[in-house]
C-alpha cells in the first residue's frame, strides 16, 4: 500500500474525514506533496486539533511512520519532476 493511502486511513481512523481526503490525493507526501515541508504542516495541523488520536498519529508522523518508501522514491525520480530536479541538482553541482 502507498504510504498517502497508509496516512488517509490513519487520519480517517481519528474522525478527520477532510484531512483524510487530503492525505488520499498526496497532500503530506515526500514526493507528491506541492508544500515544501509536508510533514511539518500535517503535524502542526493534528496538534492543533488537540486530541489523543491525533496527538498519537502526529508522533508517528515524526517518528517517520509515513515517509515515502525507497520504492515511491525510486518512482518519483523516474517522473518527469525527478529528471528535472535532478538535472538541475547536477548542474548546481558543477
Amino acid at each position: 500500500m502507498h504510504t498517502k493511502d497508509k496516512l488517509a486511513e490513519a487520519v480517517r481512523q481519528i474522525g478527520q474525514e477532510k484531512m483524510a481526503e487530503h492525505a488520499a490525493t498526496g497532500y503530506w507526501h515526500d514526493f507528491l506533496s506541492p508544500l515544501s515541508f509536508p510533514k511539518m504542516d500535517l503535524v502542526s495541523k493534528l496538534a492543533a486539533l488537540r486530541t489523543p488520536g491525533a496527538t498519537k498519529l502526529a508522533e508517528a508522523v515524526m517518528n517517520g511512520d509515513f515517509d515515502a518508501t525507497n520504492a515511491e522514491a525510486a518512482e518519483w525520480y523516474k517522473s518527469a519532476e525527478g529528471q528535472r530536479v535532478s538535472k538541475a541538482f547536477k548542474k548546481g553541482m558543477n
